[in-house]
Formats: structure tokens, C-alpha cells, sequence
């Protein structure tokens, strides 16, 4: 069964940084697009960031660009979010995805993890 598995989220201080990891099982982190999403407490998931199959291309969130990266390896079956300069407003659980299309919608996204819980201390 194909899964995505988050780590890395943490409890750290504003400016802080933190690295997300997404581990997927079998081929699924090969040929898909990637996506990160997070949901803050009381709100509705938002999208992160997402990168191409190929890792050529990348997207952001307006509120995180210039502060995340959005990478993979795909010889590990891996991708990352790279968090740098957090800030209180970043707390949220962040969700990786993998789908067909690197858009910022959650339909687009056919598989996810459960999610990692990232909380930013002012």
C-alpha cells in the first residue's frame, strides 16, 4: 500500500527554522507532483508549496515565499520543506500530498499524509 509519512515538525522559537520531510513507499514519489499544505487551528487547510515530479519547477504560498523551500530527492522516494525565519502565524499541522498537478488546490492532491504538528513559540 502506498503511504506518505510526514516527520520532523517540532515546537520551536520565532526566526527558528525547521526542515519537514515526506517519506513516500513504493514508485508514488517517483512520477507524482508534491505538495505541502497546512492547517492552523480553527482554519480551513491552505496550500504550502508543491514542486514537479522532475524538481525543476516550484510554487508558493504568498505567505511563505522567500522564507520555504520546497525540494526532493526522488532517488530516496523523499520531499522537504525547508521552514527558515518561522513565525507564531506558521503553527499549524503541515500535510504532504502527491497528485498529478502542481496546483495549489487539495483536489489535485489523491494521496496525503497525516500530518506533522509545527508550533512556532513567540
Amino acid at each position: 500500500q502506498v503511504q506518505l509519512v510526514e516527520s520532523g515538525g517540532g515546537l520551536v522559537q520565532a526566526g527558528d527554522s525547521l526542515r519537514l520531510s515526506c517519506a513516500a513507499s513504493g514508485r508514488t514519489g517517483i512520477n507524482s507532483v508534491m505538495g505541502w499544505f497546512r492547517q492552523a487551528p480553527g482554519k480551513e487547510r491552505e496550500f504550502v508549496a508543491s514542486i514537479t515530479s522532475s524538481g525543476l519547477i516550484t510554487y508558493y504560498a504568498d505567505s511563505v515565499k522567500g522564507r520555504f523551500t520546497i525540494s526532493r530527492d526522488n532517488a530516496k522516494n523523499t520531499g522537504y520543506l525547508q521552514m527558515n525565519s518561522l513565525k507564531p502565524e506558521d503553527t499549524a499541522v503541515y500535510y504532504c500530498a502527491a497528485g498529478n498537478s502542481p496546483g495549489r488546490f487539495e483536489s489535485l492532491y489523491a494521496l496525503w499524509g497525516r500530518g506533522t504538528q509545527v508550533t512556532v513559540s513567540s
